[in-house]
């Protein structure tokens, strides 16, 4: 063999080492000991605002055939198994959601469905992930439901008021996934609501818009910590909001040891809107994306149909913060582009966080 053949042979060997070095797996080699967390809000569909603004009741029963045929029109089946193979390539051993949406239609077809979230993504998901907690927060109807050319089409009635079908009950979740691991135990759960919550004025009758938490305790290579998930009220109600991170901060999220904390607060991190931001991080958690001096991080939203091509991302209100013996290594955005070329081009109007956690 001749000094040059020798040479190719050793130039495509390190090539080829080199391409298996650079080349991204499913999701990258990480230490045993580094733990990794995403937090996501799934996006309920729909915006609520037509039906909580409602005058009269023809007007609220249109609004909500409007939400309910934008919840379809966003297509979650579709979107959740983007979020799916996001969850999968991201590696994340735990996953805090919010948003996890149940839409039940009463009386309707195959054409009007219910929707049931979490059963759609875990399905995606497939056997290796598992439901660890799951916080139940407000719960909103049945409320009629009047769906022109579907099953659900009102019965019109000459000199009279229409006979509805049909009905949707909406029931908001927030919910911590688990990873198989071999590493990771979860040896505990709890779930709650919070004592602050926003009261709503629906045709003049009071409707609680409820809202929760959820958390597991568990072990990770033989080191306990406690991963807590939430999602608090609007900037649109600062008081409650407020009140309710002050909540989070002195129950689920005080434990002993490390703590991870995922969610979406709701509180821009630039302290724009809301203190709740300050309040989290005035002298108890630290933010994992503080590990991006100089990077934005912007989570939140998208148009509420999904329709916008181009991001309207312009705040950091999705958060993954850490405490004590819990400290953050690496944090990326994720769900920030674009994943089809047709409606819904985004997989939820949030973009999700991924933070790889060390456990001292």
């Amino acid at each position: 063999m001749t000094f040059n053949r020798w040479r190719l042979i050793a130039l495509f060997v390190a090539l080829a080492t080199l391409a298996a070095l650079l080349s991204p797996g499913p999701a990258q080699a990480k230490d045993k000991r580094e733990l990794t967390v995403m937090t996501q809000n799934l996006y309920l569909g729909a915006d609520l605002t037509p039906a909580i603004g409602a005058t009269s009741e023809a007007e609220f029963v249109e609004a909500v055939a409007t939400i309910y045929g934008t919840v379809l029109f966003t297509d979650f089946p579709t979107r959740s198994e983007q979020i799916a193979a996001e969850i999968k390539t991201s590696g994340a051993d735990i996953i805090g959601l919010q948003e996890v949406s149940e839409w039940t239609v009463l009386g309707g077809g195959v054409d009007a469905p219910s929707l049931d979230f979490l059963d759609i993504l875990m399905s995606d998901l497939g056997p290796d992930y598992s439901v660890a907690s799951v916080s139940h927060n407000a719960m909103l109807g049945p409320f009629p439901l009047a769906f022109p050319g579907t099953s659900c089409a009102p019965i019109l009635i000459p000199d009279g008021p229409p006979i509805f079908t049909c009905a949707v009950l909406f029931e908001d979740r927030d919910v911590i996934v688990v990873k198989d691991n071999p590493a990771l135990e979860v040896i505990g759960s709890a779930s709650g609501n919070y004592d602050a919550q926003v009261v709503l004025s629906i045709l003049g009758q009071p409707l609680s818009f409820n809202r929760g938490w959820t958390l597991i305790d568990g072990t990770f290579e033989g080191k306990k910590f406690r991963f807590a998930n939430t999602h608090l009220e609007t900037q649109g109600w600062p008081s409650e909001q407020e009140a309710q991170a002050a909540e989070f901060l002195t129950g689920p999220a005080k434990a002993g040891g490390a703590v991870i904390a995922v969610g979406d607060f709701n509180s821009a991190a630039d302290g724009s809107t809301t203190t709740s931001y300050r309040t989290l991080t005035k002298s108890y958690f630290d933010d994992a994306w503080d590990v991006n001096p100089g990077e934005i991080g912007l989570t939140c939203c998208q148009d509420g149909t999904l329709t916008n091509y181009r991001s309207q991302l312009d705040s950091r209100i999705d958060l993954v913060l850490t405490h004590a013996a819990a400290r953050a290594l690496s944090a990326e955005v994720v769900g920030d582009t674009p994943f089809q070329a047709a409606p819904p081009f985004w997989p939820s109007d949030h973009a999700g966080v991924v933070a790889v956690i060390r456990i001292h």
